[in-house]
């Protein structure tokens, strides 16, 4: 397969303790079918700072968990997260040191690197979130076509299969996302792009851009 897009492009690989994953892939969404393997392979091998909490969910030193939050592994959550009010994280996640999965969020198949908030009645579904992306109250991250089909993405004009039936969104560093927006299946958001609130987001956002919630896109000021 063609390298359409480098994850080196959207990820300070140093703002995750598990950027082994993405070792030999092409485009970040190829690790998306890679995470529920990954996480049984390396949770066992966490040592010193990791608590095995119930099977295949791992847990790291100064995490806390709210009591009524529901957790299916194989889940890695790391070092000083919080798991709040009635998360939902059910199965093949891994979720980066000081992050926030708050009140009502639902998280599977994804890969959060550090410091990443969703804290307010998200959906996050196979997608892939950089370290400071943050997603505000209401945001849904949507994984799956109205029309059946793999997921595409469309580059310089170039519609791309990704193979994937179920693939919401990248998000690079420092994505934020206002509240009650919607990315569409398939949708690329560079590092320092900002969408703005009650917006349908699809396709390729080229970094430093802020999307406006009518589809304009404007390069943001320096």
């Amino acid at each position: 397969m063609t390298q359409y897009l480098d994850f080196k492009d959207f990820f300070d690989m140093t703002k995750t303790d598990f950027g082994d994953i993405f070792d030999g892939v092409e485009n970040p969404y190829d690790i998306l079918p890679l995470i529920g393997d990954y996480v049984l392979k390396k949770g066992p091998e966490l040592g010193e700072g990791y608590t095995q909490i119930k099977e295949n969910v791992w847990v790291g030193e100064g995490t806390k968990i709210a009591e009524n939050a529901s957790i299916t592994g194989p889940v890695i959550i790391g070092k000083n997260c919080e798991i709040r009010h009635n998360a939902f994280i059910r199965g093949k996640a891994v979720i980066g040191n000081n992050s926030v999965i708050g009140n009502s969020t639902e998280v599977k198949n994804s890969f959060l690197f550090d410091n990443v908030q969703a804290p307010h009645f998200n959906y996050v579904g196979d997608a892939v979130m950089g370290f400071k992306s943050h997603i505000g109250a209401g945001v849904i991250l949507s994984n799956v076509r109205s029309i059946p089909g793999n997921v595409n993405i469309r580059i310089d004009g170039e519609l791309i299969n990704t193979g994937l039936r179920k693939f919401s969104a990248i998000l690079g560093d420092h994505v934020e996302v206002g509240c009650n927006s919607v990315l569409n299946p398939g949708t690329i958001v560079g590092r320092e792009s900002v969408i703005y609130p009650l917006s349908s987001a699809r396709g390729v956002i080229p970094e430093k851009h802020i999307l406006k919630n009518d589809g304009r896109k404007f390069k943001k000021r320096s």
